[in-house]
């Protein structure tokens, strides 16, 4: 979506940073431009005056385009609007009309100053997040001593100092110290968030202010800083398919104008006798009307018309924790009418507490939770983290384990070796011994041994999650307990309001589900789903005419993230496999920012299409008007400029607007005050 570097994008085709030079020449233009039409006027003894003045005011006017134009040559890329505006510029000093050629090229240079002003604001919000970056660590060594090492020397364990006022150069555990880290440039979570031993911190988020020592749980190539960057910088990459017609449409479209122009400037002399190149009061000539063609005509407005709107909804959305992968995503968000939700740290909070734990044979209940403490130990799903916590709280003993095997979705296998004969454990250590499953009871379904050892088991509580354990001789059952997120309930209203559809997809059991979609208001409820089943369940809502959104933050999720026609990945610490397949990722993971870029790309998508609408409208009344010869070259010039900035500016009001109701600043106004300042 790079659309600053495409030859065909008008006066897009600069360097964001030289908005300010091209401010400076269009005042230079105008203002010689002035100078020269009052020595027409005071002096007419002495046209050379007018002239000189005129000729000058062209030199800075058509620096930019000239400069453009000759690198586009050079480079052999087709030629765009900058040329145009040359030609059409010369071509009006040739007839004698030296105050319109001033005139095109002020309104020109004026426009493409605005232009490269907003976009440079628009990099601008996305280069800050790359800025965010460190480059240098306080690493910690094993006798206390600081050293400042590149970020990229640190390795994972590393123990690493970050001073007040300092950003966090990787992903860590907080193990000493306290304080509050600002991830508002990360996440767009305004709220300063309390640190402490145990604690998360993010790469590139700022410590307020105490200092802190962490370890380095990701290395910093794979850390949460550098996911967004490399997600941002594919998203400004990737075209939206309507984006990607334009630019097609663009190269073709500008060389048809340019035919059609030298067409009817041969209609127009020879078949109509319109004189060839002499203008008067009743009469303009053929060749100046051929030149008004040009500049009426021309793409400028339309080729800047969706990525300009494209690039500033991602950069909005990067400045407030919502990242698009491309424009694709945008479009196909704006189509969304159903939304179907994981259930675990989606629809609730995440953290799990294990509130029970049964046995048959009944008092075994202690290796229950120490077989599933080793199955779990290192995993961070959230009902492994929930029954870690436990084991660790509880002081049980985590036995080693062999032959480990994750089975997607379902649960986890091991051998469960014995530990040392030590502390009393030796009798313990037999019992557990051997292999050992942990899962959802629909894992078990060929076990007919475990099925007749179920039925002993009283009903869980209804909103509490089940989790199995089989092993030789032993069946267990862990309860957990996960809270809905209240602040689902009003954000699902509001889609509900939206005319979407809202169903719930989980491998929980149906009376856990059912208990929190009451809660919430959901549409729909399917549970006791597998990865495999979730897809199924997207089909079949496609099936019924839905363009569905998929919300999630597992390895169990990232099929169904990828069947959905948008993947929406939940908080930038959800698995590398979601991330990888989401076309949408809510750094802060609260759904309510997926309701702010739903609104965004509708936003967005009705700004093309007004966008659209004015080009195409505008360029079709000027060419009639053309043909008809009534449009002097002047008003031609301000129309096909005032629709190109129209187009910017409206792109624009996506980036500056800071709420839905927010009323966006005026660009011009923006970038008036911004000039004035340099």
């Amino acid at each position: 979506m790079d659309a600053a570097h495409s030859s065909q994008q008008g006066h897009h085709d600069h360097d964001h940073s030289e908005w300010r030079l091209l401010t400076a020449l269009a005042a230079a233009c105008g203002g010689l431009g002035l100078l020269g039409f009052a020595a027409a006027h005071a002096l007419p003894q002495f046209p050379w005056a007018s002239h000189a003045l005129y000729f000058a005011a062209i030199l800075a006017g058509a620096w930019d385009a000239a400069k453009d134009s000759w690198e586009n040559l050079r480079a052999r890329r087709p030629i765009d609007i900058h040329f145009l505006m040359l030609v059409v510029a010369l071509g009006a000093m040739a007839i004698g009309a030296w105050g319109e050629a001033v005139l095109l090229l002020f309104l020109f240079s004026a426009s493409g100053a605005m232009e490269g002003y907003a976009m440079d604001r628009t990099q601008s919000e996305i280069s800050a997040l790359f800025k965010s970056a460190p480059k240098i660590a306080l690493r910690i060594d094993t006798e206390g001593h600081e050293a400042e090492v590149p970020v990229d020397e640190l390795r994972l364990g590393d123990r690493v100092r970050v001073k007040p006022g300092a950003l966090f150069p990787a992903d860590g555990e907080v193990v000493a110290g306290r304080t509050s880290s600002d991830e508002s440039m990360l996440t767009g979570e305004s709220v300063p968030i309390d640190k402490g031993p145990g604690d998360a911190v993010l790469s590139g988020t700022l410590n307020l202010w105490g200092a802190v020592d962490f370890t380095v749980t990701q290395l910093p190539s794979e850390s949460t800083l550098q996911k967004v960057i490399r997600l941002i910088q594919t998203a400004q990459k990737l075209r939206a398919p309507s984006e990607r017609f334009t630019q097609k449409f663009g190269p073709g479209y500008t060389y048809g104008v340019i035919a059609a122009a030298g067409l009817l400037f041969l209609v127009w002399w020879l078949g109509f006798g319109v004189p060839a190149f002499s203008n008067t009061e009743e009469t303009r000539s053929a060749f100046y009307r051929a030149m008004t063609l040009l500049v009426v005509a021309s793409p400028c407005a339309l080729v800047l018309s969706i990525p300009s709107s494209i690039l500033a909804a991602i950069a909005w959305g990067a400045r407030h924790g919502v990242l698009f992968r491309g424009g694709a995503a945008i479009e196909r968000l704006a189509r969304v009418t159903a939304v179907a939700f994981d259930k675990t740290g989606t629809l609730t909070t995440g953290e799990l507490a294990v509130v029970g734990c049964e046995s048959i044979p009944a008092g075994r209940e202690r290796e229950v939770l120490e077989c599933a403490y080793a199955l779990e130990a290192n995993s961070q799903h959230p009902i492994a983290r929930a029954i870690v916590a436990h084991a660790k709280n509880a002081a049980l003993t985590l036995h080693e384990i062999d032959g480990f095997e994750s089975l997607t979705g379902q649960g986890v296998k091991a051998e469960i070796s014995p530990v040392d004969e030590r502390a009393g454990l030796q009798r313990e250590a037999r019992k557990i011994k051997g292999a050992a499953t942990l899962g959802r009871k629909t894992l078990f379904e060929g076990d007919a041994d475990f099925h007749d050892w179920v039925d002993q088991f009283s009903p869980a509580p209804e909103a509490t999650t089940e989790v199995w354990l089989r092993t030789e001789g032993l069946v267990g059952r862990i309860l957990l307990l996960d809270e809905a997120r209240e602040a689902s309930r009003p954000v699902l209203r509001l889609l509900r309001e939206l005319g979407l559809k809202t169903v719930m997809l989980t491998g929980d059991r149906r009376p856990a589900a059912e208990a929190v979609a009451r809660k919430l208001g959901l549409s729909e409820v399917r549970a006791a789903l597998s990865p495999e089943g979730k897809v199924a369940a997207i089909q079949t809502l496609r099936g019924e005419g839905h363009q569905i959104a998929m919300l999630g933050d597992g390895v169990n999720d990232a099929p169904s993230l990828a069947a959905a026609d948008v993947g929406v990945a939940m908080g930038a610490r959800g698995s590398d496999a979601a991330l990888e397949q989401a076309e949408l990722v809510l750094m802060h993971d609260k759904i309510e920012n997926f309701l702010a870029a739903l609104r965004l790309s509708r936003r967005a998508v009705a700004v093309i299409r007004q966008n659209l609408v004015i080009s195409l409208g505008v360029v079709g009344a000027m060419v009639v008007a053309t043909l008809l010869g009534v449009v002097p070259l002047w008003l031609g010039v301000a129309a096909h400029e005032g629709s190109t900035f129209l187009v910017v500016a409206n792109s624009l009001r996506l980036l500056f607007g800071r709420h839905k109701e927010d009323p966006p600043p005026l660009l011009f106004c923006e970038w008036w005050r911004a000039a004035s300042a340099t």
